[in-house]
């Protein structure tokens, strides 16, 4: 089966903008998606991306408007100023990695909930609590949330070095198995187009 990577951080709102297009299209296409957390702060530091936070004030608006826009565009909610971000993003990622490896739940709705957590429920996914609600939402055993921190730890580390390699420089970020390059929310139809091909 094909596979797609597919590089995100928990804290993107436009990872969380997706929803789970990028899902109901390798579905259709019989892809199979490989979930890849990563550091998104570092991996800015390292291809020369600059935090919200630190863009010009017309950037920082425009980003708002966007993500506005975009949240009406696909029916989800957004709090533009969410009460838990930026969080600690490693142990959510974690989680995935664990979940990706047990499997047994539905990769995407853990996904997606862990970020809709941060974007529209107020929810701070650096709590276990959470987590594991989030985890047990989708289908998983919410002890994986305390399970394989190490192996978690090693392959958060090893993604973001599999996104530098791979030409990455921002979330979300897919690349397909041949190496084909989509970058941002707003790709996946085109992304499907490619893989229907």
């Amino acid at each position: 089966m094909a596979t797609i990577d597919y590089y995100f951080s928990t804290l993107s709102p436009y990872a969380y903008l997706a929803g789970t297009r990028l899902e109901a299209a390798a579905a259709r296409q019989n892809v199979q998606i490989n979930y890849k957390p990563m550091d998104i702060v570092t991996l800015y530091g390292r291809t020369g991306g600059a935090l919200p936070n630190e863009r010009h004030v017309s950037r920082q608006e425009y980003r708002l408007i966007e993500l506005e826009r975009q949240a009406k565009k696909n029916g989800l909610a957004i709090n533009l100023q969410p009460a838990h971000w930026p969080t600690n993003p490693a142990p959510s990622s974690y989680a995935i990695i664990a979940a990706q490896a047990a499997g047994g739940g539905d990769m995407g709705a853990l996904v997606h909930g862990l970020m809709r957590a941060v974007w529209a429920e107020e929810r701070d996914i650096a709590q276990d609590e959470v987590i594991k609600s989030c985890l047990q939402s989708a289908g998983f055993d919410a002890a994986l949330a305390d399970s394989g921190l190490l192996a978690g730890a090693e392959r958060y580390a090893q993604n973001l070095e599999d996104a530098l390699s791979a030409g990455v420089f921002g979330a979300p970020f897919y690349i397909t198995q041949e190496g084909a390059r989509f970058w941002g929310q707003d790709r996946i139809e085109d992304l499907e187009h490619h893989l229907a091909q």
